[in-house]
């Protein structure tokens, strides 16, 4: 990895401490570890993939100086896409929703992005809320000649991601026997389960999905409100393969979790840390004392301050 002290800020993405859950897990589980990817420079994962997706387009020649990019977003991805463009100087268009949080709405607009806000059903995510954001998003794209990085097929996503697998399998102290995350372009699962999968590993790779729009398990698809998961329709790049399982995990026991995280283990986070935890002590359940279970902490829970997650 590149010396982050030659890099910029953009050098500080990466290397996120990896920690021990103690008081939500149970006695006779397995040790649940949690990698801390609230420690990007936004707060989110999502850091990982916006520096991949662009520094990908530089190399093909797809983006060039002067271009403007574009991307439909629910927050996240919209602050570290805004986080690494400012960096890097180019304009960024951003196609988003009041469905989500306005603390990441305010956060991509005081990184330089301009915002189309799209009206959503009532504050929620349904399954008809993201085609009518790509279809703004690919107005743009034809229109105005903007660079679409278009997160749900960039394959340049999984190979951003796949350094938390690289980096997990130098953190832990042992084998990695399951590794669980929440699906919303589904980058993240796949890009760790090829780093394991690469060295190895036999771990057990579990998709999660919100109870409430079991898309993936079932077909089934619902509203819901845990942002950036749950997206209505079976991400692409979940094809890619390397999961062994899908799991839904009910949205009210992810809000609880989450709450609990915070005030036992003094981890701040969202609704979609709190879901991947939830699976994750499922998993260690199951697989008893003596095995590891990994998830990861997608963002910081100071993006969730003005909605009814910590109200």
């Amino acid at each position: 990895m590149d010396d982050p002290h030659h890099n910029g800020v953009l050098g500080a993405i990466g290397g996120t401490p990896l920690v021990r859950l103690a008081r939500v897990v149970p006695d006779g589980s397995a040790q649940v570890w949690l990698k801390f990817e609230l420690a990007n420079p936004t707060g989110s994962y999502k850091d990982r993939m916006a520096l991949a997706m662009i520094e990908g387009a530089e190399r093909r020649g797809d983006l060039r100086p002067g271009m403007t990019v574009v991307e439909y977003t629910g927050g996240s991805t919209g602050s570290s896409l805004a986080f690494v463009c400012a960096v890097k100087g180019y304009p960024l268009r951003i196609v988003t929703s009041d469905a989500f949080a306005v603390e990441k709405l305010r956060t991509m607009e005081a990184l330089g992005a301009h915002l189309t806000v799209i009206p959503s059903e009532g504050g929620m995510i349904t399954p008809g809320l993201l085609p009518r954001l790509i279809a703004e998003a690919e107005r743009i794209r034809d229109t105005e000649g903007a660079h679409w990085t278009d997160q749900f097929n960039n394959t340049d996503s999984v190979e951003g991601y796949r350094r938390i697998g690289d980096e997990l399998l130098e953190q832990l102290p042992g084998p990695v026997d399951a590794f669980c995350g929440g699906v919303g372009t589904a980058g993240m699962l796949m890009g760790v389960a090829r780093a394991l999968r690469e060295a190895g590993s036999s771990a057990r790779i579990v998709a999660l999905e919100p109870g409430g729009s079991p898309v993936i398990s079932t077909g089934a698809g619902g509203a819901h409100h845990v942002e950036g998961l749950g997206v209505g329709f079976v991400p692409p790049l979940l094809a890619l393969g390397g999961h062994d399982e899908v799991r839904a995990v009910d949205e009210r026991h992810a809000r609880a979790m989450a709450r609990r995280l915070a005030r036992e283990e003094g981890v701040f986070a969202g609704t979609s840390t709190g879901l991947n935890v939830v699976g994750a002590l499922q998993l260690a359940a199951e697989l008893g004392t003596g095995r590891n279970v990994v998830t990861v902490a997608c963002d910081t829970g100071l993006k969730y301050l003005q909605g009814d997650l910590y109200g």
